[in-house]
């Protein structure tokens, strides 16, 4: 993601269905594995879905990002390492870099730090979904029409608010937002099919 200004406990059986609905900042998810592409945004489907729920966007949405954000290793090992060689790093499942996440934190009153999102990958879902939401608050109901409204979001995810609008009125993407967008395409379905698994999961547990 980028800037928009210039342990965790392994879950029990139940985890699929994510945080309990009493408005906590994340839960018991699992920690991205160390070895890097073994990390599945799939695995973290329950708390996708919960976070999208609350926040009111697009459970797709959310997921697509994800998908786009894994692009490199999150085990906060992994991460802590990042920080120390680049200290303006990105932290967390979602890729949120500081401005961001003060932003957010401000608008919601969230108890976490920033810090947190590397170790807990629940409360980094719902700091995206919570962005995200906040996004589609800015966003004008009329844009160019070459974008549907999430893919205005998710270039807002990555670009930040300001260049988002500017898309939105046809300004053209520069080289790294016309690749997130197009990884985002492709993404789409992926997550698409990831959340269907999820809910028939979910489905025949209740059943």
């Amino acid at each position: 993601m980028g800037d928009p200004t210039a342990a965790v406990p392994r879950p029990g059986p139940d985890a699929q269905d994510g945080p309990e609905p009493d408005g906590r900042e994340g839960g018991d998810a699992p920690t991205p594995p160390l070895r890097p592409g073994n990390y599945d945004p799939a695995d973290y489907t329950g708390y996708v879905l919960r976070s999208a729920e609350e926040a009111g966007v697009s459970p797709q949405l959310v997921m697509t990002v994800l998908h786009n954000e894994a692009y490199k290793p999150h085990h906060p090992l992994l991460e802590r390492l990042w920080q120390w060689w680049k200290p303006g790093a990105s932290f967390g499942v979602g890729n949120m870099h500081r401005a961001t996440f003060e932003q957010i934190r401000s608008t919601y009153g969230l108890s976490k730090s920033w810090h947190d999102l590397r170790d807990d990958p629940a409360f980094a879902i719902h700091a995206a979904a919570l962005y995200l939401k906040d996004l589609d608050r800015s966003l004008p109901e009329r844009h160019a029409r070459r974008y549907t409204r999430d893919e205005l979001l998710a270039l807002g995810y990555n670009a930040g608010e300001r260049n988002m609008r500017a898309f939105a009125r046809g300004v053209p993407p520069g080289p790294m937002a016309r690749s997130y967008l197009r990884r985002f395409r492709e993404n789409r379905g992926r997550a698409a099919d990831v959340l269907a698994k999820g809910d028939a999961s979910r489905d025949a547990a209740e059943g």
